[in-house]
């Protein structure tokens, strides 16, 4: 089994995080955002994976180092194709046609997710879902009563379903996949200046390969700040509580689940549910709950609720000595 994991695009969603950072290799709860997806997939198809395709830009040695690390954590090889030019969806997985053979799992990586079923491998195609309220703003699948796909639908703004597709895909033969996504290529096939994957998908089912709706329990997503602080608090409760016995902890009070690392130091704070603290960080007289703290920062001196602190970032208040009669009041 394979995995394909297109990377290229430049997050600009999530900036500042990713002005030095690519997005998918930003950390919480002990791990990189696409290190948590590789572990989701491999729980999911139940089989070992032979190799994972990353499709980035030009991100330099350390992002293809790391890359290839966490493909040996799970024992399998790491192959780093290079998208030029960002021309869509079916355009970004083309870009690993030599890897596009077999049996594998496409998956976009801003997208973590967390599913009880086990892959069947003996369907064609399977593409996971996950029921919305509002599906105007998703791709869409139809289906039959034994969950077989009928047709796709690009933000149905009529209610014709509301299985949105999460952006993480099987086929049993990749080169099927690879043949569509060169037919698209070739024959200038575009919506929008792009070549979309939906495309090729509707040209495989009219000839004739079956896919199928998998529907997952919960979908994360990973596209902005704040919904990568409500999926790393996802990804804690799911994890639970991790203390490294070498970190310091003085006066303090963690509220579990929380993943803190060992070389971080927390003094006379409350932290906690939900943060993530990497090495190296120290957070002294504060209260921080819900909330992302990389390598490397220092936190003084105050309350931090939802928040994200990049690697080596600072965050300090000024003391204060208040004055203040009665029903007086204070707004910073």
């Amino acid at each position: 089994m394979k995995i394909i994991i297109p990377m290229a695009g430049m997050g600009k969603r999530m900036r500042p995080h990713t002005l030095t950072t690519p997005k998918p290799l930003i950390r919480f709860a002990g791990k990189s955002i696409v290190e948590h997806l590789i572990g989701q997939i491999s729980q999911a198809v139940n089989e070992p994976i032979d190799e994972i395709a990353f499709i980035t830009g030009h991100f330099g040695q350390k992002t293809e180092d790391d890359l290839k690390q966490a493909a040996k954590n799970i024992g399998a090889k790491a192959s780093i194709y290079y998208q030029e030019e960002a021309l869509g969806t079916a355009h970004a997985i083309l870009c690993a046609a030599p890897s596009l053979q077999g049996p594998l799992v496409v998956a976009f990586a801003d997208t973590l997710f967390y599913c009880s079923n086990k892959l069947d491998t003996t369907q064609d195609s399977v593409i996971w879902t996950k029921r919305v309220p509002d599906p105007s703003a998703f791709g869409v699948v139809l289906t039959d009563a034994s969950r077989n796909i009928t047709g796709f639908v690009e933000k149905p703004q009529t209610p014709v379903s509301d299985l949105a597709i999460i952006g993480i895909y099987f086929f049993k033969d990749g080169n099927n996949l690879k043949n569509e996504l060169q037919y698209l290529i070739e024959h200038d096939v575009r919506k929008g200046n792009e070549y979309q994957l939906t495309d090729a998908l509707q040209n495989m089912m009219q000839k004739g390969i079956r896919f199928y709706s998998e529907t997952v329990d919960e979908w994360l997503d990973c596209g902005n700040k704040e919904a990568t602080v409500q999926t790393h608090a996802c990804v804690l409760q799911h994890q639970g509580n991790s203390v490294d016995s070498a970190a310091t902890i003085e006066n303090s009070v963690i509220v579990p689940p929380c993943h803190i690392e060992a070389g971080a130091f927390i003094s006379h704070s409350v932290v906690g549910p939900y943060v993530t603290v990497d090495a190296g960080s120290r957070i002294e007289h504060s209260v921080v709950s819900n909330s992302i703290v990389q390598k490397n920062v220092r936190i003084k001196d105050l309350v931090l609720h939802r928040s994200m602190l990049g690697n080596d970032a600072c965050a300090q208040d000024a003391a204060r000595v208040l004055n203040l009669s009665d029903f007086s009041g204070m707004e910073v």
